[in-house]
């Protein structure tokens, strides 16, 4: 296949990179992800946040799964120590594997040292721990502990296996085969053995396994694996799974198969894990049918069932998706590992199709979702990603495990922690959703400041070097360094938000571009300067009619970010409760936040215990007009506990919904964008 053609690119540190150091590699068409070496971060948003990742974050999971006892789990099994009181719930094997996962990555991109001894010494450990027909689970399986495979349901087994083989993915692209990659493929042909054609014909209650094999499959090109996944994949929707306590078979989507399915329903990381590997075993087996059903999942849950800020799931019960058009921002769960599985499904949608939709959801989720987890030093998360804070947090224990997944407040540790260590495999990893490269088309589908040099199919690269203030700043300066002597087109997307864009073409002209892809007039060559220019003042947002919850709201983003109101910065005593947006102020970009006006509503009256409900439809009495600065999502709560939200009602308004028209729908939800 032409993608696997790409000549190797060296490595920021020490050794060679293999070509495909990217954690998805199709074995069909010829669009490719870059190579993490491709791209080096120079500064900026994700560069400031990768180094964070990278000095702090690695380094805070490693201790705290060291003092949660999960290695430990490891060490028990290869002693023969195992007992009834194995710390930490059944799938916390899986929670090393994302570190790994992450190392792997980090190591390939940098060549970094320490990270790599970080990553070796794991690798012992779990290696030690690995039975010897490749069986490796430390929750099940050994003496004081259930039988393998005896809960299905809730045990994990296979997921845990999944996420293993994606850390050993991550090794083989970035190092070679070596005695991680071994580890995986031995637990890969014990999970084929039991449970391949011949074998039982069951599912995981938690998908991960299907994108694992069909991922290894690939890197190791070993076909049976995929086909392994294809099988998981089409078991699923039958009712294979046996029923648990108050959820039914759509909580791990057993209930339709994925073939039928309109929607994604059930766990949000459930369905989003099973989705990306429908599509890696859709594409590798030409399977039209099934691409074209996850892509109208893709459709109808991202119209309907997801937030202004690309969040998923709005139960806590289920941690899954509501029905259509219940997304209520106080109760959102938008669970931060959901982020991370919707940013993988929609990769891998649009290595596939080449659509720019799927990269605008990555935009939105990777700024206002993936960036909002982690405190500013790395060392603290959020689980639970609500768009309205009703109280201030301080539950939240600032040096233990914490039993709650919400709070208002980063956690440094949780006692199911996905979520620290997939944002850190996520960042890790940031480049490889980036870009695109087809033949002699290369397409930047992110804007940061960054040093490329992207291997062409057919031999030579091409060099940019990008620097902008994104996103606070719509300015992006592209220099072409390096070209292989042959013609090569340049495409830059142009977000859905962007109306008003303009390019400068190398020639100097300057022309306007519309919401989409803008493919550089000519071809590119060394020299050249292109320069796309975003309008990133804020505007306003309202939401769709049938979203009830926040019916006669509206929200205020600027450029990719969402932006909200938190009491620390509200007069004394003003509560976000307490204030309504006044339209007849005009919006003001400040900061990387913007300056709005506001009314604060008077002081109720004591009501004596009766209904909050009256017989009037009068108007509630105006209060005094403030101003307040709104700041990122993404920044909410770092400057200590308080409230907080996105939507804000509009004074004067009842039930206001939004009036623009449907072609301004903001890419990625169904939310209406006006200026």
């Amino acid at each position: 296949m032409s993608m696997s053609s790409s000549v190797d690119m060296p490595a920021t540190g020490p050794g060679t990179i293999l070509a495909p150091a990217r954690p998805v590699v199709p074995t069909v068409g010829t669009r490719r992800g870059l190579a993490l070496t491709e791209m080096v971060l120079t500064e900026g948003f994700w560069a400031v946040r990768q180094q964070v990742n990278r000095s702090a974050t690695f380094r805070h999971c490693l201790d705290w799964i060291e003092r949660a006892g999960w290695l430990d789990n490891f060490d028990r099994v290869a002693a023969g120590t195992t007992g009834p009181d194995r710390p930490g719930w059944q799938f916390s094997d899986s929670e090393v594997y994302k570190l790994m996962e992450a190392l792997a990555w980090e190591h390939g991109r940098t060549g970094d040292g320490e990270v790599e001894a970080q990553l070796l010494a794991l690798v012992d450990r779990i290696g030690a721990a690995q039975d010897e027909d490749g069986y490796l689970n430390t929750c099940f399986g050994h003496p004081g502990r259930p039988e393998r495979w005896s809960d299905l349901e809730q045990g994990h087994e296979l997921y845990c296996a999944g996420h293993l083989m994606q850390a050993a993915v991550a090794r083989a692209r970035t190092h070679g085969p070596d005695r991680l990659v071994e580890i995986a493929r031995r637990v890969a042909d014990n999970v084929c053995e039991t449970f391949g054609p011949d074998g039982r014909a069951a599912v995981c209650g938690h998908p991960e396994i299907e994108l694992g094999l069909a991922e290894l499959g690939r890197a190791l090109s070993e076909p049976r694996y995929v086909e392994q996944a294809r099988l998981f994949v089409d078991r699923r929707g039958h009712g294979v799974l046996g029923p648990i306590p108050l959820l039914g078979p759509a909580y791990f989507q057993d209930d339709v198969p994925v073939r039928e399915a309109e929607v994604w329903r059930g766990h949000a990381v459930r369905a989003l894990y099973l989705a990306a590997g429908a599509v890696d075993v859709a594409v590798d087996g030409g399977d039209e049918e099934l691409l074209a059903a996850v892509q109208r999942q893709w459709a109808r849950t991202v119209e309907r069932r997801t937030y202004l800020t690309g969040g998923m799931g709005a139960h806590h019960q289920d941690e899954g998706f509501g029905e259509d058009w219940e997304l209520p921002p106080d109760r959102a769960y938008c669970e931060t590992c959901a982020s991370v599985a919707s940013i993988m499904v929609s990769w891998r949608l649009l290595l596939a199709t080449d659509e720019v939709r799927y990269a605008d959801l990555i935009e939105r989720t990777l700024y206002n979702m993936v960036a909002t987890s982690p405190r500013a030093d790395g060392r603290a998360f959020f689980y639970a990603n609500p768009l309205q804070q009703r109280v201030a947090g301080g539950d939240v224990l600032p040096d233990a495990v914490n039993p709650r997944a919400e709070g208002g407040l980063r956690a440094p540790w949780f006692e199911v922690s996905c979520c620290p260590t997939n944002v850190a495999r996520t960042l890790a990893s940031w480049q490889a959703y980036s870009a695109t490269v087809d033949g002699d088309v290369v397409t930047l589908w992110q804007h940061a400041s960054a040093d490329l040099r992207v291997a062409l199919d057919d031999g030579g690269a091409l060099g940019l070097r990008v620097r902008t203030g994104y996103p606070e700043h719509g300015r992006i300066v592209i220099e072409v360094v390096e070209g292989p002597g042959r013609p090569v087109r340049l495409r830059l997307r142009v977000p859905s938000w962007a109306r008003g864009a303009r390019l400068q073409d190398p020639d100097g002209s300057v022309r306007d571009v519309a919401p989409g892809v803008a493919v550089v007039a000519g071809d590119v060559r060394p020299g050249d300067r292109i320069v796309l220019s975003l309008p990133v003042e804020p505007r306003l947002t309202w939401p769709d009619e049938r979203i009830d919850a926040v019916r006669g709201c509206v929200a205020v983003e600027r450029g990719p970010v969402v932006l909200c109101l938190e009491s620390v910065d509200l007069p004394p005593g003003l509560g976000t409760d307490a204030v309504r947006f006044d339209e007849s102020v005009q919006l003001r970009a400040e900061g990387d936040g913007a300056r709005v006006g506001l009314v604060a509503l008077p002081v109720p009256a004591e009501v004596d215990g009766e209904l909050p409900f009256r017989a009037s439809s009068a108007p509630a009495p105006v209060g005094q007009a403030v101003s307040a600065t709104l700041v990122p999502y993404h920044r909410w709560a770092e400057r200590g506990a308080g409230t907080m939200r996105v939507f804000i009602p509009v004074v004067g308004t009842t039930g206001r919904a939004g009036t623009s028209p449907a072609d301004e729908r903001v890419s990625g939800a169904d939310i209406r964008d006006r200026r």
